[in-house]
């Protein structure tokens, strides 16, 4: 199976309160370990590095200092590549590590039987999109999307209290909970990026929603027994 994950940064990088984000390199050890069971049972596998806490404080130092929406999405981007470096690194010889790879045309490059890893490319294109690009191109089977919440709810599950999961959905319910409930802003576009939301349907290619804090519920989603949400 093809499979192209969007892994979100602040499963990566946390979120500290601290003023200068603290990177563990275990965390990057543990999501390297479950990304290797995945690429041993023969699936062809796509990681998207978001910016996590790093891209947030960055960004929230360029907003002090008045900077424009593209400088704000460049200080994410580069936090992403960071990211992705360090994953690398933790994968050791699995990762393709020829380049980060930003583009869907980057992949004429890839090394065969090796884990690619993504980043961001450009302001005001999400690593979620990024993610279904790189599906579009490789003509991949599924989508993961993991962040630190454990689907999708009909509302915020941190702003309200009865907010119902729902187990699966389609493209459009989907389309109208993000628009009712995120702001899409750069380092933050909260559930999933719309445009993301958009290709994804057009592509008709399924997007499982996990709890990405424990690494094995990635393993559980390629192997269908999440306890996420999907969309199709």
């Amino acid at each position: 199976m093809k499979i192209s994950l969007s892994l979100g940064g602040s499963l990566l990088t946390g979120k500290s309160t601290d003023p200068v984000p603290i990177l563990d390199p275990d965390i990057f050890r543990k999501y390297a370990t479950v990304l290797k069971r995945i690429h041993e049972q023969g699936h062809e596998l796509m990681v998207v590095c978001g910016g996590g806490q790093p891209a947030r404080y960055f960004i929230h130092v360029a907003n002090n200092l008045e900077a424009d929406r593209d400088l704000l999405d460049n200080l994410g981007i580069k936090a992403t590549h960071i990211n992705a470096l360090l994953l690398m690194a933790a994968l050791g010889n699995v990762a393709d590590k020829n380049r980060i790879y930003q583009r869907g045309s980057d992949l004429r490059y890839k090394q065969h039987g090796k884990i690619m890893i993504g980043g961001g490319y450009k302001p005001g294109s999400s690593t979620d999109y990024r993610a279904v690009i790189f599906a579009k191109n490789m003509g991949a089977d599924l989508i993961i999307n993991a962040t630190d919440v454990d689907g999708i709810y009909d509302k915020n599950p941190r702003v309200y209290p009865n907010a119902a999961k729902i187990k699966e959905l389609t493209f459009e319910q989907l389309e109208m909970i993000i628009t009712e409930n995120t702001d899409q802003v750069p380092g933050d576009y909260g559930l999933f990026d719309l445009k993301a939301v958009k290709l994804a349907s057009r592509l008709d290619i399924p997007v499982i929603f996990i709890d990405g804090r424990n690494p094995l519920e990635i393993l559980k989603a390629v192997n269908g027994e999440h306890s996420g949400s999907v969309v199709r």
